[in-house]
């Protein structure tokens, strides 16, 4: 994990020896289950360390994590980036939901061998646990590395986020099209675009676009919509 500690310092964060421990864990868990079950692609160790752990890391370059924060992982999976985050800034309360139950055995099996605390994982899908008023409207931040367009994502997300927050998707590069589209939807959702961010991963020139969308009021209580709605029809999209 020299390799990890090395690239977390270019984004100013020092591992400590039993965080470098816990990431070493989680590597071996990851491949491990990954044998049995579709958690990633990606297996090769110095893969992982660029490609799922510092790129998972790379939000603290822009946001200031403190121990007060609340935080969901909408879409988490294999746990990114919310585990490495937590890992990183264990001081953080971290929710991590994913839609498929054995993604959340194992998602708890990690928090369990890394023994962390004020972290939990939930098997919901995104529609059902925005209108889940354990969940609505109850974190300073969501975050999100799952794959889908900023409109159908951030009526995946928004609605999770308390008035004052922010929603940050990780998004790949080249996002005109998609934020001119998305700005419609998330102003019904209740927020508004802040800020953009474009940085690469440290030693690399993997490219990762940080989108800032502070909620300015209450996310209307029809949303989301129903299952796969946001999907097959995004919020804000002109139908063809």
């Amino acid at each position: 994990m020299d390799r990890l500690s090395e690239l977390a310092k270019k984004i100013d964060i020092e591992l400590n020896d039993h965080q470098l421990e816990q990431f070493q864990r989680y590597y071996e868990l990851l491949v491990e289950w990954n044998k049995v079950m579709n958690l990633t692609a990606i297996t090769e160790k110095e893969d992982v360390i660029i490609k799922h752990f510092a790129d998972s890391l790379l939000l603290a370059k822009y946001k200031k994590l403190d121990e007060s924060l609340s935080v969901i992982d909408v879409g988490t999976g294999a746990g990114f980036p919310g585990i490495p985050l937590k890992i990183a800034f264990p001081g953080l309360k971290v929710t991590l939901m994913d839609s498929l139950n054995k993604r959340v055995k194992f998602l708890n099996e990690v928090i369990r061998t890394l023994e962390m605390d004020d972290i939990e994982a939930i098997h919901s899908r995104a529609e059902d646990g925005g209108r889940n008023a354990q969940y609505r409207e109850k974190y300073d931040l969501a975050v999100s590395r799952a794959v889908a367009n900023l409109s159908s994502l951030s009526e995946f997300c928004m609605p999770f986020v308390k008035t004052g927050g922010y929603f940050i998707p990780y998004k790949a590069s080249g996002l005109d099209e998609e934020i001119h589209a998305g700005k419609k939807a998330i102003r019904i959702l209740g927020g508004q675009v802040e800020n953009i961010f474009h940085t690469t991963i440290p030693d690399t020139d993997m490219e990762r676009c940080f989108v800032f969308v502070k909620k300015m009021a209450a996310t209307p209580e029809e949303y989301p919509r129903k299952a796969g709605t946001a999907t097959k029809k995004p919020l804000g999209m002109k139908e063809k």
